[in-house]
């Protein structure tokens, strides 16, 4: 896993969806993982690889930049 703390917006969602978004903890039935909604409340992309079994795990990730990020939709 590699630090993550200096880019706190979706990466994929720039570039895939040329939105600027904030990075938060989602839930998929795979987990809880770390991507970006939209304006209108909807996923927009996962932007961690890992998949983590709670959300404090998953924020806990988020707010240390210890996940990684993937580089592919």
């Amino acid at each position: 896993m590699s630090l993550q703390l200096k880019n706190q917006t979706g990466q994929l969602a720039e570039a895939w969806c040329k939105k600027i978004l904030p990075l938060c903890v989602m839930k998929s039935y795979a987990g809880y993982y770390i991507g970006t909604v939209n304006e209108d409340g909807m996923p927009c992309s996962r932007e961690s690889n890992e998949y983590f079994r709670s959300e404090a795990n998953a924020q806990d990730a988020l707010d240390t930049g210890s996940w990684t990020q993937k580089m592919t939709p």
